[in-house]
């Protein structure tokens, strides 16, 4: 059983912290388009960011921030234009933005770290995000998660929000977060953007190495596409203001906090690739028997990227075959006689031979995957073994459908 409870508030729900989401005038669609986190006192943060060699402002922003300052206390979020291939001007924009929400705040810009989300080569509307500015503090609510949540999607068809609470000691833990991401997805941080909050204390250089690990087993364990975008970025804050002794090095409370973080970044994760654009179900792989869990990840991570198996399993066609051939071109040395496959309670292959199984039943399992209930009865599960390794891995994915390239093809038009 998980040492945790899940709870309502989001990024609100951890103690100290404010949240809002206003509509300034950023996306032609006149929905809510700018989003802000803010933390009452300066919060340790840490980042996980694309690694793209074509960055957007932001990402460079965040990153020199948090080389020269472990911490912050305010999180601001465009939607509409990704402010990425937009050269010199771009980049100024940027700092324009982090002090315009610093002044409002009344805090140092060098506390403010940024997000934008958008179409690629198109700068921030910079007269909309001035005029946005002094309301979307004048919003800031304890109760403003969902209004943040809401005002960083794109092509998102639902909002994604997660809060959890532990006990460290006697006093609860909580920690809260929000996500964006539909389409752009594919491991190495992917279009995707998460927003982290925790009131525990915890020393920076801990809280990046949790964030690092965290965003491995979620964010860089999940693919819609294969495209990895200019603009994805994990930024989480500790603000310590549960009252909780110091987390400084490892042990029995860190690898707690540790794990609650990781739930709570894997939760927002398979959201984001079961709203991959066009989706009718999440996709679960599962590989047991690698060497080790970084092995074990790698073929998990293939097998849920591959087109032919997405594809296979939006027509409801339990082609196992698939699967062997995305397995097996993974990298990831392993013995072709130890491989077994399953689909749901399907088996499949076992010991490198095919088996006997009821194809209808099977192809009925992935339709009633796709009927399901959205993120609860909608997962289809592949299970891999590919020998006696200790190695468990898991990476998340969506079925391929036609809506994939109509909503692409004219996604700027």
């Amino acid at each position: 059983m998980a040492d945790w409870q899940k709870i309502t508030g989001g990024v609100t729900a951890p103690r100290g912290y404010q949240a809002a989401g206003i509509t300034a005038g950023l996306k032609p669609s006149g929905l809510p388009d700018l989003a802000l986190i803010f933390s009452e006192v300066e919060a340790i943060a840490a980042g996980v960011f694309t690694s793209s060699q074509v960055k957007a402002a932001c990402v460079e922003y965040c990153r020199q921030r948090l080389q020269a300052k472990h911490s912050a206390r305010a999180i601001l979020c465009n939607a509409g234009q990704a402010n990425a291939a937009t050269g010199n001007q771009g980049y100024l924009d940027t700092l324009e933005s982090a002090l315009a929400i610093a002044q409002a705040l009344n805090i140092s810009s060098e506390s403010v770290l940024l997000a934008s989300t958008g179409v690629i080569g198109q700068r921030i509307k910079m007269d909309a995000l001035r005029s946005g500015i002094p309301k979307v503090v004048a919003a800031l609510s304890e109760t403003g998660s969902d209004a943040a949540a809401g005002a960083i999607i794109t092509t998102d068809l639902v909002t994604k929000s997660i809060a959890l609470e532990t006990t460290v000691g006697d006093r609860p833990v909580r920690i809260g977060g929000i996500a964006k991401g539909s389409g752009m997805i594919h491991p190495n941080m992917a279009t995707m953007l998460a927003f982290v909050t925790c009131d525990a204390m915890v020393s920076p250089a801990l809280w990046q190495q949790m964030l690092a690990r965290a965003a491995d087993r979620s964010f860089n364990s999940i693919t819609v596409d294969g495209d990895t975008s200019t603009n994805d970025s994990l930024i989480a804050l500790a603000n310590g203001q549960s009252r909780t002794p110091a987390i400084t090095e490892w042990g029995a409370e860190a690898e707690k906090l540790e794990a609650m973080l990781t739930a709570v970044c894997q939760n927002l994760a398979k959201a984001i690739a079961r709203d991959g654009e066009g989706a009718t179900c999440l996709i679960e792989v599962e590989v047991t028997g690698a060497h080790d869990e970084l092995s074990a990840r790698q073929i998990a991570k293939t097998i849920a990227g591959s087109s032919l198996v997405k594809s296979a399993i939006f027509g409801r066609d339990p082609n196992w075959g698939r699967i062997a051939a995305a397995a097996g071109r993974a990298g990831i040395p392993f013995e072709q006689e130890n491989l077994q496959i399953k689909l749901g309670d399907f088996l499949m292959l076992e010991n490198g031979q095919p088996l006997t199984f009821d194809r209808a039943a099977a192809s009925a399992y992935l339709k009633k995957a796709a009927i399901g209930a959205y993120l609860q009865e909608d997962r289809v599960l592949i299970s891999v073994n590919v020998g006696n390794g200790y190695g468990v891995g898991k990476a998340w994915g969506c079925d391929l459908s036609y809506d994939y390239v109509r909503i692409n093809a004219e996604y700027t038009t």
